[in-house]
Order: structure tokens, then sequence, then C-alpha cells
């Protein structure tokens, strides 16, 4: 008597072939793997960048705000003020590198100059901001003390002590490049990975070869979407390993941390594969597909917080970047590599992601076709 047929292994047979031909594509695995890699190696060495650096910083209560100095650092495009609504929060922020700084203006009571003094507290977590920040404040008091006192000393002076800088974790560039970039990873292959190969599929036949089968079609689907996903993990993978091993990138909680970052990349490659099937319903021809793809893919990489915080834009630009997918798939992966959150400290950015997958998923069903 033969046996029944099989639809899992049917399934697990196309998840085979499928896997096998994705590694033997030079795009996906140029684009998963090498550009990523590429990325991060070339960002980790040259830091964060060009552009109008902006530090965040907060105003220690108490300090005097009615001099010219509050107001100059108010008004500097290179200074963004944080107001806290209690000290706890401004505390998890300073020990997590945040923000650059606590900034506290004071009059001199000496009676002689400067007329001000300006005090910081800060963290090691914000190595990488603060000395940038101090150079910024010594120009804004350069500046005041030109417009206020032409021949006469300084407005103000920088009053650091020892102790006042905290010793904590390191913020190093990789801690911030490496999660970007692996987003952009799982976002490549989402996309672009099953685009191509639904329109492939449909273009070369392959689909009426199954349908000859008895394979469900939703096992086909299964099936290849399966392989993508483990393509797209395998990918995160190497490229935390590399990071960790060869770059120093933080894992706060260790494999704890590890094991989260991977859960979060099945989530986002999830979301994604969707955005893959829309455009793979949508293209008449293979030309059609990367005019597609960008579109959903360039404003990602580019306001996503990929390659630089989105901190630094503004308030229109910033409200943008912040309902797409890749930008909270991000923001969840650095706090928990580097801040030490765990996924329940991100269910704002896991909710979105959530929404997202939800809405992606009704219009790919909507537009799918298998001929």
């Amino acid at each position: 008597m033969a046996k029944p047929y099989s639809q899992l292994k049917a399934m697990m047979a196309i998840t085979r072939g499928s896997l096998k031909a994705i590694f033997r594509s030079p795009s996906a695995v140029v684009f998963s793997f090498v550009f990523p890699l590429i990325f991060i190696l070339v960002f980790g060495f040259i830091g964060n960048g060009g552009g109008t650096p902006v530090y965040k910083i907060a105003f220690e209560k108490g300090g005097d705000t009615l001099n010219i100095l509050y107001d100059s650092m108010i008004a500097s495009k290179n200074i963004k003020i944080i107001r806290y609504s209690s000290d706890e929060e401004l505390e998890k922020d300073l020990l997590k590198g945040r923000i650059a700084g606590v900034v506290k203006i004071e009059k001199n009571v000496t009676g002689t100059q400067p007329a001000y003094l300006l005090k910081f507290k800060s963290t090691t977590a914000s190595a990488d901001k603060f000395p940038q920040f101090l150079s910024v404040a010594d120009n804004i008091i350069n500046k005041v003390s030109n417009s206020v006192f032409i021949t006469r000393p300084a407005y103000a002076l920088i009053d650091l002590k020892l102790g006042d800088i905290r010793e904590v974790r390191e913020y190093k560039t990789i801690d911030f490049i490496l999660p970007g970039q692996l987003g952009f990873s799982l976002l490549s292959a989402g996309v672009f990975g099953v685009a191509f190969i639904f329109f492939n599929l449909r273009q070369s036949l392959v689909l009426k070869r199954f349908y000859a089968t008895p394979i469900r079609r939703s096992f086909i689907v299964l099936g290849e979407a399966i392989s993508r996903v483990l393509f797209g993990l395998i990918t995160a993978f190497v490229i935390l390993l590399i990071g960790h091993f060869a770059f120093k990138f933080t894992l706060v909680n260790g494999w704890i941390t590890f094991i989260e970052l991977m859960i979060l990349s099945l989530l986002g490659l999830i979301v994604f594969m969707g955005f893959g099937f829309i455009v793979s319903g949508l293209a008449r021809n293979e030309s059609s597909i990367p005019p597609f793809a960008n579109l959903i893919t360039l404003p990602q990489f580019l306001i996503g917080g990929t390659f630089f915080s989105t901190d630094a834009f503004p308030s229109w630009l910033k409200s943008i970047a912040d309902i797409l997918p890749l930008k909270h798939l991000n923001d969840a992966m650095r706090n928990v590599a580097f801040e030490g959150a765990h996924l329940t400290d991100c269910m704002k950015q896991i909710g979105i992601l959530g929404l997202w997958g939800v809405v992606v998923y009704f219009v790919a069903i909507k537009v799918f076709r298998w001929e």
C-alpha cells in the first residue's frame, strides 16, 4: 500500500533546494554578508561620519539660567537640550550614554573673573561624545566673551574636576554601526530576495510544475519563506559573531543578549519579507523589481538610523523616520546590545514592527499572484 503524500517532507525539500540556490547566488551573498561587513569596517574606523554634530545634554537643577551663556547654549545648533521629568530618568540616560552630560552654570561667588563657572557631569559611556561637546562649549564661551567683554577676561570658565566623569561601560562606534548594518542586511534579504525568487518562479513556470504535484500552495510559499528566514538568521549569526570577536561589539548580557538579538532579527526579517511579497506581486517584469524594492528600502536605509543617528534630523524628518519599521528594529537592537534591555523592555518597538507586519501581509495577500 502506497504511503500517503507528506506535505511536510515536500515543503522541506523545497526549503533545502531554495537554500542551496541562495548560497549559490553571488548577489545574495554580497548584499547579505559582504556589504554589511564592509560598512561595519569602514564606518567603524572613520567614526560617525560627516554632518553637523548634535550633542544631547541636560541642565542640572539649581543652575543659573539668567545669563547670556545659558541662552547661547539653548540657541546652539550643536546642542540639543533634553528635559527630564525625574532624576531617575536622567541618571538612566547618563549611565547608558544617551546624553553627553549634565551641565550646570554657576555664578563665581569669589568676586573674581570669570563671572561664571561651567560645570559638567558625565560618564565614560559618553566617551565618544563628551570631549567633542566640551570643545563646542568652549567655542560658545569664547563667542560670548568676545561679544560681552572685548578687552576683559573670559565670561565663563569650564570647571571640570576629578570624579565628574564616572567610569561606566564605554560606548564604541561599532555599538551603533553594527545593529544598523544588520538591519540593512535583513531588509535587503527580505525585500530583494523574496521579490526576485517568487517572480522568477512564476516566470520560469516552476510554480506551474509545482501545481502538477500534490503539494499545497501554502506549503510552497512556506518552503521558500523558511529558506529565506534560515539564510537571514545565518547572516545575522555570522555578523554578530564577527562584530563581537573582531570589532569588540558589546553584548552586555553575553549569550542572553545574543539570543535576544537573533529573535529580533527573526521578527524583522518576517516583516521585511512581507514587503518582498508585495513587490513580487506588483512587478510585471524583472526590470520593474529594483524600482519597487528601492522605493521601500532606500528611505529606510537613509533615514532609519542605519548609518547615523536620527537625533540630528529636523523634527519633520524625525517624525517620518519614527514611522519606519527599520528604525524601530535598529533601536531595539541597540537597546538590547548595549543598554542591557530585554525584549520585554522593547515592547514599543516590537509592537510597531508587529503592526507593520499585519498591514504588510494584508496588502501582500491582496496583490500576490501565482501566474
